[in-house]
């Protein structure tokens, strides 16, 4: 193998080290915000169904008036 070559496949392969190395920190930002987000999502679900569960279960919000 010449030298040329070798110096070439030890470049290329200190270029996938890198990007490897870049995109793991990406996939690693990545799942943090995704747990972020999913805590965020049941956070966002409970407080809903407390706000249902306060509401009365006969809610005459949605009925006519009686004058009509």
């Amino acid at each position: 193998m010449s030298e040329e070559r070798f110096i070439d496949l030890e470049s290329r392969l200190a270029h996938q080290d890198q990007l490897l190395n870049q995109l793991n920190d990406v996939v690693t930002e990545q799942q943090a915000k995704i747990m972020q987000l999913e805590e965020l999502c049941k956070s966002l679900i409970q407080r809903v169904q407390s706000v249902g569960d306060r509401l009365p279960a006969d809610d005459p919000g949605d009925e006519r008036p009686p004058h009509y």
